[in-house]
């Protein structure tokens, strides 16, 4: 199998335009949108429309996704 590498500079380019994200989004918001995600996950409602506003409010998918697993744990099948 032959091997794939990656240009370094990308992964500098992605880290940058994700810093700039985090800079330039209300951080409040935010905070709120996950501790909601987060709520609506411990009392097992629906997880899409808070999951949406988390999008909405420029959460990144890691941060939605760790609120996921500090609720319901990680798959180690």
């Amino acid at each position: 199998m032959e091997s794939v590498f990656i240009d370094d500079s990308i992964r500098t380019l992605q880290m940058d335009k994700l810093k700039a994200l985090k800079d330039s989004r209300d951080a409040s918001a935010v905070s709120m949108a996950l501790r909601n995600l987060k709520q609506a996950a411990t009392d097992g409602g629906n997880l899409m429309p808070f999951i949406l506003t988390a999008v909405e409010a420029y959460s990144t998918l890691g941060e939605i996704s760790d609120v996921l697993r500090e609720v319901f744990g990680e798959y180690e099948g």
